[in-house]
């Protein structure tokens, strides 16, 4: 039997044109989550597989991929609220959440605003969980990268890029992370996107690190089934980020990859699906009832 279908559809929130990759009808739903700069495009290698069990959503966030772009509230919190929105539209009730970098904290934020909608999560290299975050995303931060950002990504170089990285994989030559890496630098050729990326990163990035962190409040995630998945060379997110927040929800799994960087879905993609299948297999999706029922303000 051959892999399932994956296919690409748009949906309209608030008049906002929001696209994403499904496959897969299976009686559990999955969603996947990019991080900054990325796409549901990261997700290509995993999203086969996985839809041979179970249905399979990857959105392309707002001011990502191909969604809309414009001036907006790029937050943890916005994202948290059109996810929820496109489970509705799709008519899911519940999901096991699988963020990747940024997905992470954009998945941290569903399950803290809308914990009945999430049954499990995973965090892969997973943002949202320490200060320290890759020199290149804290420069770009600071004041006045609008103003560089076109000249070290000019649009002309997008095109010689792919030919490049085209020539490379035709002679069998195989660097995910690099390729994931020239992917995020690519896309910020398009002024539209440049200008979404440095809103989302401000979001959450300054010039000391990260800004934003869901540390004090992955308590609160104890009873929803978790698995973390890290790669020991990861030069964006340190797999100590993992180890601490594996330290502090005593209930959840940890799996660091030995020799891989910041895209283990894409560098490691069989060991990542395995990990996500047992996970899902081996634990019972939790049931909670909303926030407002939970007494939190």
């Amino acid at each position: 039997m051959g892999k399932p279908m994956i296919s690409k559809s748009q949906v309209d929130l608030h008049g906002a044109e929001i696209v994403y990759r499904h496959g897969g009808d299976g009686p559990e739903t999955l969603l996947l989550v990019h991080g900054i700069a990325g796409s549901s495009r990261v997700w290509r290698q995993v999203m086969p597989e996985l839809a041979r069990t179970y249905r399979v959503i990857a959105p392309d966030l707002p001011g990502h991929g191909l969604s809309s772009k414009g001036r907006g509230d790029y937050s943890l919190g916005a994202f948290a609220a059109v996810l929820r929105d496109l489970l509705q539209e799709l008519d899911v009730d519940r999901v096991t959440v699988v963020g990747h970098s940024l997905g992470g904290g954009v998945a941290l934020q569903l399950a803290y605003q809308h914990p009945e909608l999430v049954g499990r999560i995973a965090l892969i290299s997973s943002g949202g969980l320490g200060p320290e975050v890759g020199w290149p995303l804290r420069l770009l931060a600071a004041p006045g990268a609008e103003l560089v950002l076109p000249v070290i990504a000019p649009p002309f170089l997008r095109p010689l890029g792919d030919k490049i990285r085209e020539w490379v994989g035709g002679k069998g030559v195989r660097a995910d992370n690099l390729e994931e890496m020239w992917l995020a630098y690519a896309s910020l050729s398009d002024s539209e996107t440049r200008k979404a990326f440095l809103r989302t990163l401000r979001s959450v990035v300054d010039t000391r690190g990260q800004a934003v962190s869901a540390s004090s409040r992955l308590h609160l995630a104890n009873a929803i089934p978790s698995q973390l998945i890290w790669g020991d060379a990861d030069p964006m997110i340190p797999v100590a980020h993992g180890l601490g927040a594996h330290e502090a929800m005593p209930g959840s799994r940890l799996r660091v990859l030995p020799g891989v960087g910041h895209f283990p879905q894409t560098e490691r993609p069989e060991e990542v699906e395995q990990i996500l299948t047992e996970f899902i297999s081996q634990t019972r999706m939790v049931e909670l009832p909303p926030r407002s029922a939970l007494g939190a303000g």
